[in-house]
């Protein structure tokens, strides 16, 4: 059994269906129920909460999971039942028993509902908001959430006395000046001698003057940024034509769902009431008189520090004509335009039952409805229930998410790699569970409005999260499919989702391909590429379009091949015209060296895992040109077997993704090192000392209960900024033993 610290026993983790909310001292497991009755704290909670909350990032930013883990372990711990093969040799007997206690311990993390819980934090400017949308609405948090929000923020400032932009970054402007403002909020004096340091370190880069456009919105919400400093949002621009090039509905659905209320919130102007705190800040944050200020000249200032993409001139340009035109701006036409915006963000609740797209636009979309209908409303209330389902507690103490959670992705993968091998038949439970949620995730129905605002076509498609949150994505449908035909394919469950449920699948999958034979994320790419120069963040890169990644189409294509294996017949000319494109999009994405960059996590060994995967599985069924495959992978493997590790492991930090070459980690990481054996393994690479090597260290950094330890921050958005997927450090050491078992075990 783990050891549980005292308050960490306090925080009781409640799901339904894929819904997670972190209770203090619940007194009952009912979300609703629980959400209406919210236990007090007492001055002794606080103090024992600093205690067992202590963290030290200097030896890893990276928190374990520990409160959620230990709790789960210790209610659901039991000795494994089943009975472990006997293999012919000591080595094989050493890989199956490391396998079956992997499997066996993660297990104990799986939900009633079916799904893996985990830690998807990383982002640090996430929490400011929805601190920000509490303090302008007065709807404060519980003062347990205060005291945990509180003690996470200080326990990822940095040596210097600032933060990142995430929690292995370097401090910059964003960073810091969120966090500060954030401790503020949360009733830490001034004089706290954490924060006058951080002081410190804003007014000796600058002062927040030089903060990003979007650390530049939110202090303008709360009235301690004028919003004259702030380029035009245009909010008209929603009111042109749909078939302009740089109509918003051409844009990523995350940015166009964050530009969207930012363009409600900058047409209204809407702004805290100046309190003495207010009054403060605006002392605290800047080198000048906030009064004296020259707000227009601050539009494009920016500190070096938080300089990662570069506005270009046409978007200079642009904010010239934009900014004059809010000189003689029409009344009636903004009116109208802000209307339509209000009208639009009804229909993104609606649509997603109030949890929105991601944690950005939840935080100022909640801002956009109080201010239109009022603190009392039912959409208001309505909004303030979800904000705690991005609230996630770690024993680094209480953040906000990248997303409502990771529920699909993480299940799909993990029935995927516990099935890889004949000893996931071990495990039926487990697997009915995941069934269980994967069938009850799949969207079965339309949204009244997905045609009038601009969303892709849904019905059979899965999420990356829940299917409450409702927003489709291309490569979490294919790994939905791909653990449903596992699934089937184990015999371990009736089947449930049907064959017209797959072929629904299927169909959307169809419908996501890009013209350069690609899949993007959530929606087929909508804009030309040159629309990317209207990129106005400074701090992330191409968020501008829904690009084709190598990631999505190789899930997209390896989906697509085992419906070609199960189902021959459906559609079959239109799916293999759809492989032999996406094997051309892949193939046309490698780089020199072999390698594929990783959009979406650390890095490289994703990426080319993910590549040679799709390519591997297509080598040999007249897809392509076999000899091009071939020369392809031996590329891949040449690349990784380039980058092993003298331990025989591989390991990538998150500057791979934002420097965009790879960048050697100081140790060997289990999530990279699997990633890479993988590839080795569907390649069928010759050279079983490097595979060996590899398994050997996935073994030996194995702990006595199965479970590996949290290592490196392994996620990535748009180039430069990180986040946590906590159940990584499982599911793939996991799938690559059960691959490499099965490579022995076909012997």
């Amino acid at each position: 059994m783990l050891n549980v610290k005292p308050s960490w026993k306090n925080w009781q983790l409640l799901t339904e269906k894929g819904r997670q909310i972190w209770a203090f001292k619940p007194k009952s497991n009912n979300i609703n129920e629980h959400l209406l009755n919210v236990a007090s704290v007492t001055d002794e909670d606080i103090i024992q909460f600093a205690v067992d909350f202590q963290f030290d990032k200097s030896s890893n930013p990276n928190s374990g999971d520990k409160v959620f883990r230990h709790a789960a372990i210790n209610a659901n711990f039991q000795e494994f039942s089943g009975q472990p093969p006997q293999e012919s040799n000591a080595d094989q007997q050493q890989v199956t028993d490391a396998l079956v206690k992997g499997i066996n311990y993660f297990s104990y993390l799986q939900s009633e509902d079916g799904h893996w819980p985990g830690d998807y934090g990383g982002p640090l400017f996430l929490l400011p908001g929805l601190l920000i949308a509490s303090y302008l609405t007065e709807s404060p948090f519980p003062k347990a959430h205060q005291e945990m929000m509180k003690l996470y923020i200080f326990n990822h400032q940095n040596s210097d006395a600032g933060w990142g932009m995430h929690i292995e970054g370097e401090s910059t402007m964003f960073g810091t000046v969120m966090q500060y403002v954030s401790l503020r909020l949360l009733g830490v004096d001034k004089s706290h001698e954490q924060l006058a340091s951080a002081r410190e370190w804003i007014k000796n880069n600058g002062g927040a003057t030089g903060i990003p456009s979007w650390g530049k919105f939110y202090l303008a919400i709360l009235n301690c940024y004028d919003w004259q400093g702030f380029n035009s949002l245009f909010p008209e621009m929603w009111l042109f034509p749909k078939w302009l090039p740089v109509h918003p509905w051409r844009y990523w659905c995350h940015s166009r769902m964050v530009y969207l209320p930012m363009a409600y919130c900058y047409a209204q102007r809407i702004k805290a009431p100046e309190t003495a705190l207010i009054l403060s800040l605006r002392e605290e944050i800047f080198n000048e008189d906030f009064a004296s200020i020259d707000w227009p000249k601050q539009r494009n200032a920016l500190c070096e520090k938080d300089s990662y993409t570069q506005l270009s001139p046409v978007l200079k340009w642009m904010n010239f004509f934009t900014n004059t035109y809010e000189k003689f701006k029409s009344t009636w036409l903004r009116e109208k335009a802000t209307a339509y915006l209000l009208k639009y963000l009804n229909a993104e609740d609606a649509q997603t039952d109030y949890i929105n797209i991601g944690p950005v636009n939840k935080a100022i979309n909640s801002i956009s409805i109080w201010h239109a209908y009022g603190k009392d409303s039912e959409q208001f209330k309505k909004h303030v229930a979800r904000w705690y389902d991005y609230l996630w507690i770690a024993e680094d103490g209480m953040k906000m998410n990248g997303y409502n959670g990771s529920q699909l992705w993480d299940t799909a993968f993990a029935t995927r790699a516990i099935l890889e091998s004949d000893l996931g038949k071990l495990f039926p439970e487990t697997i009915a569970k995941s069934y269980k949620f994967i069938e009850l995730s799949q969207i079965k129905a339309e949204h009244p409005t997905h045609g009038e605002f601009f969303r892709h076509p849904m019905i059979g498609s899965w999420p990356f999260s829940t299917a409450e949150n409702g927003w489709p994505v291309a490569d979490c449908t294919a790994e939905g499919l791909s653990a449903t035909l596992a699934i089937n394919h184990s015999g371990l469950i009736k089947p449930i989702i049907d064959e017209q449920r797959i072929q629904q699948a299927v169909d959307v999958i169809l419908s996501y391909q890009n013209a350069d034979g690609g899949w993007a994320t959530y929606e087929l790419s909508r804009a030309p590429k040159w629309l990317e120069k209207l990129n106005p963040s400074e701090v992330f890169a191409d968020i501008m379009i829904d690009y084709s990644w190598t990631e999505c189409t190789a899930a997209c294509v390896i989906s697509l091949l085992e419906i070609q294996e199960t189902y021959p017949a459906y559609k079959n000319s239109e799916i293999r015209k759809a492989i032999s494109s996406g094997i051309e999009f892949i193939l046309n994405q490698q780089k020199s060296d072999g390698s594929w960059y990783g959009g979406w996590a650390v890095c490289f060994t994703y990426a080319t895992w993910f590549g040679v995967e799709a390519i591997s599985k297509a080598k040999g069924k007249s897809y392509f040109d076999d000899a091009v495959l071939m020369t392809s992978i031996n590329k891949a493997c040449s690349f990784l077997v380039d980058h092993q590790k003298a331990d025989g492991g591989w390991g990538e930090t998150f500057e791979s993704c934002s420097k965009l070459v790879y960048s050697e980690a100081a140790d060997s990481q289990v999530v990279n090192t699997a990633w890479a054996l993988l590839t080795l393994m569907a390649a069928e690479y010759g050279d079983n000392t490097a595979i060996d090597m590899g398994i050997n260290v996935l073994l030996n950094k194995q702990v006595a209960s199965g479970d590996w330890s949290q290592e490196s921050i392994s996620g990535v958005f748009n180039y430069n900024c990180m986040i946590t997927y906590a159940n990584y450090r499982n599911i793939f050491p996991i799938w690559a033993l059960s691959r490499y078992r099965q490579r022995f075990a076909s012997k």
